[in-house]
């Protein structure tokens, strides 16, 4: 039923198909519609974007039916164990601590495109898998557990391939909208999805909802089967899948803005994962509710949250990011401890729209600071990383508050990690989001080429960089400091090793080395380098004195090999 929705969408007012590619942009290459001012439906006018968008709701839809159904059936197979009930948290996101930095390592190397059919197919089969062992009455919880991983796998391989394709398809200034009605499908499915498992439950089984969300994957499939990405050519060979990961992890530690982003996810997450495991056990045992009755919670949730898209615009023009993250965290904070003590079903509702409000507004915020805080080229995986935290948080805290409802109750549980979120508001109030809007992390491609007597092989290296500054020996303190900032910029860009020397007999000449690891790696510094690392340069070269600039050298390590020199055929 979702996937004939779907398909009669897509095709009668989208009109992508196999045999219709979609005509490319001359400025983005897969965008066919003008650019038009910002607005919350703005990122809608791109064809690919709003097919894609279509079809991840019905699949939303289908996800968040699954989860109820999951969920419910591990309160039946093990109603007295809230350990076990939790793992079914810590299942769904063990895979994405494990597997998110791979994922988007691949994701920044292979086709995007290609990888996203083979991540949803995934899907589909374990999600049929699940449906007919449930309606064959052969489930048990550690099958539920295990299936739920495996379900998890296809999806931590896929939400950064995901999250790394919406900047394609949408200008800059359309990014936080275009997360926003990310959003927004999330919390209609929210909406719709629990109150539909409800019934399907009580009408024919989980099993049944299972197989429901493994249709919902095939209209997936086919809207990624129908898009014509243009590839992204390079005259370089392709990063290899190791040295892509070194890259990621490198530019991770390299990267303050980046770096923020993820102690601000981490301190939200740990803490408020507990009423994301709980929650289930919460509405089984304390407040009695059947399968339709825990639907139709989860579903004020869902309601909160799309109200939570459509105020956040309006929020986000009279604070800052920093302030809207900290002030949705206290309320996700009274929110929590309000479910701890709360046993009358009408004002929990009312709560779960609060809890919804707060938990879109963070999460989008935190979205759109991980995409502006980092380039295209690094995209995948820096977000991969940020999924890495979010879920590795989600897990451990899953398991913490798990065990600690385990040995108290639910209450003391939802308490505790209230006042934990409260105090890590207070602590990470230092670590600031903003910074991150204001970079310009286009290409700068400012870079010369030095003239060169040969051209090495693309593996040859490692490659020593050098570059000879000539200042004002009473400015060197001064000038150090700057240098000390760009230090970070090599290094997060692609070197391996760098260093700054101050010459003991002309105190006025420092030299900047940097070492690369081979020479296709070094080559694609040049695209890497941003308009915000040209300022940083910029701020340095100005100490250089002299008519000429800098004198920039590359070497490459002399590889010689039987006597013959150290030129080899590539």
């Amino acid at each position: 039923m979702l996937s004939v929705l779907l398909f009669l969408i897509i095709n009668k007012s989208i009109n992508i198909s196999p045999h219709h590619p979609i005509p490319p942009s001359p400025h983005l290459n897969i965008m066919t519609a003008p650019a038009a001012p910002a607005s919350m439906w703005s990122p809608l006018r791109q064809p690919v974007f709003r097919a894609l968008w279509i079809a991840s709701a019905v699949s939303t839809i289908g996800t968040w039916m699954h989860d109820v159904a999951a969920a419910w059936l591990m309160t039946t197979l093990a109603p007295n164990s809230p350990l076990l009930v939790a793992l079914m948290q810590a299942a769904a996101s063990l895979p994405f601590f494990l597997l998110a930095l791979p994922a988007g390592a691949i994701a920044d190397v292979v086709d995007r495109r290609k990888l996203l059919l083979l991540t949803q197919s995934v899907m589909l089969v374990v999600a049929v898998l699940l449906g007919v062992l449930t309606l064959a009455q052969i489930i048990s919880p550690w099958i539920l557990l295990g299936l739920t991983f495996a379900l998890s796998v296809g999806s931590s391989m896929n939400m950064p391939v995901w999250q790394a394709v919406t900047p394609e398809l949408v200008s800059k200034e359309d990014l936080p909208q275009a997360v926003t009605l990310t959003g927004i499908i999330v919390n209609l499915s929210r909406s719709i999805g629990p109150a539909l498992a409800g019934i399907v439950i009580a009408a024919a089984g989980t099993g049944v909802v299972f197989l429901l969300n493994a249709l919902s994957f095939v209209g997936v499939i086919w809207v990624i089967y129908s898009w014509r990405r243009t590839p992204q050519n390079s005259g370089l060979p392709a990063e290899r899948f190791w040295g892509a990961m070194q890259a990621g992890v490198r530019y991770v530690r390299y990267a303050p803005p980046l770096q923020t982003v993820l102690i601000r996810t981490a301190a939200y997450i740990f803490f408020a994962s507990a009423l994301f495991a709980l929650l289930p056990l919460l509405g089984r045992q304390e407040l009695k509710l059947d399968a339709f009755g825990y639907g139709i919670i989860l579903g004020f949730w869902g309601i909160g949250g799309l109200a939570g898209a459509f105020i956040l615009p309006k929020l986000r023009q009279g604070f800052s990011i920093d302030q809207l993250v900290a002030g949705s965290s206290l309320l996700m904070a009274v929110m929590m401890v309000a479910l701890a003590y709360l046993r009358n079903v009408p004002l929990i509702c009312g709560v779960m729209m609060l809890v919804g409000i707060s938990s879109l507004s963070v999460m989008v915020s935190l979205n759109v600071a991980a995409q502006t805080a980092v380039p295209t080229w690094v995209r995948a995986r820096a977000l991969a990383v940020q999924l890495l935290v979010f879920q590795g948080c989600m897990a451990l805290g899953s398991l913490l508050w798990g065990s600690v409802a385990q040995r108290t109750n639910i209450s003391v549980a939802l308490a505790g990690a209230a006042i934990g979120l409260i105090v890590f508001v207070v602590v990470t109030s230092r670590y600031r989001l903003r910074c991150a809007e204001k970079l310009d992390l286009a290409s700068s491609l400012h870079w010369e080429q030095p003239t060169r007597a040969f051209e090495p092989c693309p593996n040859d290296g490692p490659v020593l960089i050098t570059l000879e500054y000539h200042i004002d020996p009473a400015k060197a303190d001064e000038f150090t400091k700057v240098m000390k900032i760009l230090r970070n910029i090599r290094l997060r860009d692609g070197a391996i090793q760098w260093g700054l020397y101050h010459d003991l007999s002309q105190p006025g000449r420092f030299v900047e080395t940097a070492i690369v690891e081979s020479w296709a790696e070094h080559k694609r510094q040049f695209a890497r380098v941003t308009n915000a690392d040209k300022v940083i340069e910029e701020q340095a070269r100005a100490f250089h004195i002299g008519d000429q600039p800098p004198k920039v050298s590359q070497m490459i390590y002399a590889n010689y090999t039987d006597g013959k020199g150290f030129q080899q055929p590539c």
